[in-house]
């Protein structure tokens, strides 16, 4: 293919002027720029977004299952109903709270969630959170007085409080009584701290057992709520788990699935993606105004060149092939440098993670990348895509030569 091979000496001769030259490498290089830009912010926010999703599955469970109108009394045989469903791995009862704690060095309102330590090893990750002490401390030995707790990490630096000293629990809801309502106080033991690596829960959260928080709240043998553990691989479809698991309970019963309870924060992170890839793939639209203006400083300088080849036959479209190989060399060149440049900047991100973020505003410590094969491709095929078409006029123009005119 005669066009093929003068598109090479085109590109590889050294031209009259040295800018169209250095135009050709800078657009190579904004397009690789702008690809490796693309991977890493993709790779970005794919990191971010995982490693979310992991750390507010590591607090709470795949679905939850509630009773319209109020609290589940029969809840262990509802959870015995629930295990027997398909796909649905573990299930354990919950109980919520919004309490005051205090300390010794002042108290802060927090979140008191009942668990039952042996089922909510199986649903949530709060075992492998733990920073000290483990979630069997929960289990109180019937002759104990003092109830255990759990605290976060965060919340027990502000409180100033460890493993083995003791904090209040007050609840607002107490007794009414001719002075008025008197608040309930139970003193705890600390047996143990958490750390999920999500600030909002490091601060806010305290874990007792379903039976103490029960007594504390005087509520009787009541939960507010069954969290439900699925199969890995029904994950992203948690909502039609959700919608066999009620169907199966009977009328009077909800489920909510993780990504209903977390919609709002997910389509915000999905939406940003798609900002950023607009915004960033204006730089790979910059590197191809570019080559359009070298392929066309080339046109008007090979244009005896284009003359002589269309009188001794060349067609049109030979003509326009001839440059838009030249073009689609650019193309291919700094996509491909791009790619492997992206790639290669996300495992070194990836292995040596030096960014470091604070734990106080992101609910990671170090910058996540996670690369996805899909993110790649859409990115290299829209650079191709985008630079291909910057070819198409100044080929168009070239094969518009008049060779009567040019060789006259």
């Amino acid at each position: 293919m005669y066009e093929w091979f003068i598109s090479r000496r085109y590109l590889k001769a050294k031209h009259r002027h040295g800018f169209i030259s250095l135009i050709s490498l800078i657009s190579v290089a904004g397009i690789t720029v702008g690809v490796i830009a693309l991977i890493v912010v993709l790779s970005v926010y794919s990191g971010f977004t995982d490693g979310l999703r992991d750390q507010i599955l590591g607090i709470n469970s795949h679905i939850i299952v509630q009773q319209v109108g109020g609290s589940i009394h029969n809840y262990r045989q509802v959870r015995e109903q629930i295990l027997d469903a398909d796909n649905v791995v573990a299930a354990t009862p919950y109980l919520y709270a919004q309490t005051l704690l205090s300390g010794t060095s002042g108290g802060t309102g927090v979140v008191l969630r009942g668990i039952d330590p042996e089922t909510a090893a199986t649903v949530i990750k709060l075992p492998t959170q733990m920073k000290s002490g483990s979630i069997g401390d929960l289990v109180q030995d019937e002759t104990a007085r003092i109830p255990p707790i759990i605290l976060g990490k965060n919340l027990a630096q502000d409180m100033q409080v460890g493993v083995g000293d003791r904090v209040r629990l007050i609840s607002p809801s107490g007794p009414l009584t001719p002075t008025g309502v008197i608040p309930k106080v139970k003193t705890c033991l600390v047996t143990g701290i958490f750390e999920s690596g999500m600030f909002e829960y490091d601060s806010t959260l305290a874990y007792m057992s379903i039976a103490n928080v029960q007594a504390f709240l005087g509520s009787g043998d009541i939960v507010h709520g069954i969290e439900v553990k699925i199969e890995d691989r029904e994950l992203n479809r948690a909502d039609q788990v959700a919608g066999r698991l009620v169907a199966g309970l009977g009328p009077g019963f909800i489920g909510k699935d993780w990504m209903s309870m977390n919609h709002n924060l997910f389509a915000a992170f999905k939406l940003e993606k798609i900002g950023m890839f607009i915004c960033l793939a204006l730089i790979i639209l910059v590197a191809a105004l570019n080559i359009i203006s070298a392929l066309v400083m080339v046109v008007m300088e090979k244009g005896r060149d284009i003359a002589i080849l269309m009188s001794m036959g060349a067609t049109s479209t030979s003509i326009m092939r001839i440059f838009f190989f030249q073009g689609a060399v650019i193309a291919l060149a700094g996509t491909t440098l791009g790619v492997i440049g992206g790639l290669g900047l996300c495992e070194i991100l990836s292995r040596y993670q030096f960014i470091e973020l604070p734990s106080n505003v992101y609910p990671m410590t170090t910058l996540p990348i996670k690369v996805l094969p899909l993110d790649v491709a859409i990115v290299a095929v829209s650079s191709i895509i985008i630079t291909l078409t910057a070819t198409l006029y100044p080929s168009w123009k070239a094969a518009q030569v008049r060779p009567a005119e040019v060789l006259s």
